[in-house]
């Protein structure tokens, strides 16, 4: 089995963000409100990422397998 993806700090993160985008207070850098639970999801893991939380690393765009 491999082991947990994410670490709690992350979790701790994502959960916040979930919570503001349940109230419609997430706002997307742009300053407008975040419709998409995706969406909001990304927003919870980049900010993790940026303040050093286990989580893996962002998938590259137009990279072709």
């Amino acid at each position: 089995m491999a082991g947990k993806k994410y670490g709690e700090k992350a979790g701790e993160k994502v959960h916040k963000v979930m919570s503001e985008f349940k109230e419609g207070e997430l706002k997307s850098s742009s300053g407008q409100p975040v419709t998409s639970r995706k969406q909001a999801i990304a927003i919870g893991l980049s900010e993790a990422r940026a303040k050093g939380a286990k989580v893996p690393p962002a998938p590259k765009k137009g990279v072709k397998k």
